[in-house]
């Protein structure tokens, strides 16, 4: 199946399943898409178990397996999806709440992923960085999902803001956590390090790699966004401005690839800087509405899209009694790492940025998992660890979009506007 034939059937299966949710299940569009593909899948792979002698099942899942579910996110829609959603949010607001936003996005990741590697490796016996880096591609929350879910919520725009910045960053730190432990865990099965000058030298290697791809990231995203304002301020015209940012989007992703920095991150910066900067002097109001009307468009044709493909991943997933009792305790476990990366945060900063009584219950329930973990474990290195992982992984990516993802707007209707508290 070529490149052109594969989109072509995913925009087609996209759009049936979307059309199935709102006529009969009346779920969010993302999530119904989402449902609807799983309970496909599931038909299918009942279907062959009931009349084992058909190859319908095995056609399936060898082209889910032959798709490459890591790249096409990783290095094609991520940067578009995350740009779309930086460029909602800005930086008045951002910078008003900067402090929880940085502190969440690192400290919260730290947390979650000590937590969930920790706990994993004591249940299934696996290797502590093996687990930890599973911690960390499971830590974090997916932007689109969040906001999506929470968007009628009418939550207080601090809240609003905390959500939607941690959730934006998370994804880019966790990124380069996950890269991190992925080479000392894979790294050091073979070779093995030891001594306390190789420690200091790696810890060294680790912090270097680290700022090149966080800072390296954030410089690159500004600067880009930067010039890319500049240009956009001599042109008047609509459909050339609206090219212009799908370039900067597009481009800027892959030069951060290229560079050896965080793509995810420069996404979130570029898309910040061209959302509020751009929009408010480099744009007129009709570039401004067709600027935003198109990425709208590309944020939710592409996120049905993303939501079709997890529920089809499910292929690609092998299940035993091992492996789903290992995946409903991971279900667990990632909750009270969540909470934790939010209760920690909240508690140290509650004489400087005092978060609202029902920002933890909010922001914990609400932390919900998305299509970069699952390309994350996808892309691990073969071991005997990584169905697990894998099983894990997709359980509590499908676990929160539906669970949580269908609940979470209740919550915070029903506590988010109560007021500022002092934790």
């Amino acid at each position: 199946m070529t490149v052109l034939q594969l989109a072509s059937l995913l925009i087609v299966l996209a759009g049936a399943f979307g059309a199935i949710n709102y006529l009969f299940l009346r779920l969010p569009s993302t999530i119904g898409i989402l449902v609807v593909s799983l309970v496909t899948s599931l038909a299918i792979i009942g279907v062959d178990f009931l009349f084992p002698n058909t190859v319908f099942e095995e056609e399936i899942r060898a082209t889910v397996q032959a798709f490459d579910f890591t790249d096409t996110l990783l290095e094609g829609m991520l940067g578009l999806l995350l740009f779309a959603g930086a460029l909602h949010v800005k930086l008045e607001d951002l910078k008003d709440q900067w402090l929880p936003v940085i502190l969440m996005a690192t400290l919260g990741v730290a947390l979650s992923t000590a937590v969930v590697g920790i706990g994993f490796s004591w249940l299934t016996g696996m290797p502590l960085l093996i687990a930890l880096t599973f911690g960390a591609l499971i830590s974090p929350t997916d932007p689109v999902a969040v906001l999506g879910v929470l968007k009628d919520a009418n939550l207080p725009k601090s809240l609003e803001t905390k959500i939607a910045g941690e959730s934006l960053f998370n994804d880019g730190v966790g990124y380069v956590v996950y890269l991190i432990l992925v080479g000392l865990a894979f790294g050091a099965t073979s070779s093995g390090h030891g001594g306390t000058g190789g420690e200091d030298n790696m810890a060294l290697v680790v912090g270097k790699l680290f700022f090149r791809e966080a800072v390296g990231g954030a410089v690159l995203g500004l600067v880009l966004g930067w010039l890319t304002f500049r240009v956009m301020r001599m042109i008047d015209d609509y459909s050339l401005e609206v090219l212009i940012t799908l370039g900067l989007a597009f481009g800027g992703y892959e030069l951060a690839v290229a560079l050896g920095v965080s793509a995810p991150i420069m996404a979130v910066c570029a898309g910040l800087l061209i959302g509020d900067v751009g929009t408010k002097y480099g744009m007129s109001e009709e570039t401004r509405k067709y600027v935003a009307a198109f990425w709208t468009m590309v944020d939710e044709i592409l996120n049905a899209v993303l939501f079709l493909m997890i529920g089809f991943e499910v292929f690609a997933v092998v299940f035993d009694m091992v492996t789903i009792k290992a995946a409903a305790f991971a279900i667990v476990l990632a909750l009270v790492a969540r909470l934790i990366s939010v209760v920690v945060p909240a508690m140290l900063l509650h004489n400087v940025s005092p978060f609202s009584r029902g920002a933890v219950p909010i922001m914990t329930w609400g932390g919900l998992k998305g299509g970069i973990s699952v390309a994350l474990a996808l892309s691990l290195p073969d071991s005997e660890w990584k169905p697990v992982i894998l099983a894990a992984t997709y359980v509590i990516v499908v676990f929160s979009i539906i669970v949580q993802g269908l609940t979470v707007a209740p919550l915070a209707k029903r506590v988010g506007r109560e007021p500022e508290l002092k934790i």
